[in-house]
């Protein structure tokens, strides 16, 4: 299944308006941003876990990055309120449910090898730093390599400097309204702008969006080696 698969090319979706498909798991639905690969795949996707729902064991052979949107996610390490951002890295596996229900911005089959270091960030709880402009604040989430991934806060009438993306830029709008040159992006946008791509972004109203950077085609780590891709033929979503 290919899904906004070219990496070179930009694309902008109304998550909130994309048609849910289910999974394997009863009660565990997605929404695709970008997929490349059958049921194992690169994929970047909404998903949507309905209350008492749950995935079998599996395993992660190129790792999984979410960020807690609603609800509470679970799995045998713990429980994950909106807010948390969480990374499992390559070789990682869990078996993870949902008491009352939730929602999620996940991400597979996207980490540099050599990143294994687990992450869990209560990002409602933690501190935000002054931006590079008045009026910007940044929670950074992790940093490896070429790869960056921070909440940033806008507000009202913040604008930034043009800039380019020689690695790539993916951003989620978690509230209020982001915009550029190209266009005005409401809340459940998700943008993703190729490497080498730039923009001159700003905000009239104020935003938090989800934004990460460096990861395009695909993440350089620290000693420059690319990560690959791996879509192991018996693993599991």
């Amino acid at each position: 299944m290919e899904r906004h698969a070219d990496l070179s090319q930009r694309a902008v979706l109304d998550t909130r308006a994309l048609a849910w498909q289910p999974s394997p798991s009863a009660g565990v639905e997605r929404r695709f941003l970008d997929r490349c690969g059958g049921e194992v795949a690169r994929a970047t996707s909404i998903v949507r876990y309905a209350p008492g729902s749950r995935f079998e064991r599996h395993h992660h052979g190129g790792g999984e990055e979410i960020l807690v949107l609603e609800g509470t996610f679970s799995d045998e390490h713990g429980d994950y309120a909106a807010g948390t951002y969480l990374r499992n890295p390559v070789g990682s596996s869990h078996a993870p449910f949902s008491e009352d229900g939730c929602t999620l911005l996940v991400k597979l089959q996207q980490m540099h090898p050599a990143d294994q270091q687990r992450l869990v960030i209560d990002t409602s709880s933690s501190a935000w730093l002054p931006g590079l402009v008045n009026g910007l604040a940044v929670r950074p989430l992790h940093a490896f390599g070429s790869e960056h991934v921070a909440l940033v806060r806008w507000a009202p009438g913040t604008v930034f400097q043009p800039h380019g993306h020689p690695g790539g830029e993916e951003i989620l709008v978690l509230e209020g309204t982001f915009q550029d040159e190209h266009g005005s992006y409401p809340a459940g946008s998700w943008l993703r702008n190729p490497p080498g791509s730039g923009h001159h972004p700003w905000s009239d109203a104020g935003c938090t969006i989800w934004v990460k950077t460096g990861h395009l085609p695909a993440s350089i780590g620290p000693d420059g080696t690319e990560a690959p891709n791996p879509i192991p033929a018996n693993a599991a979503q």
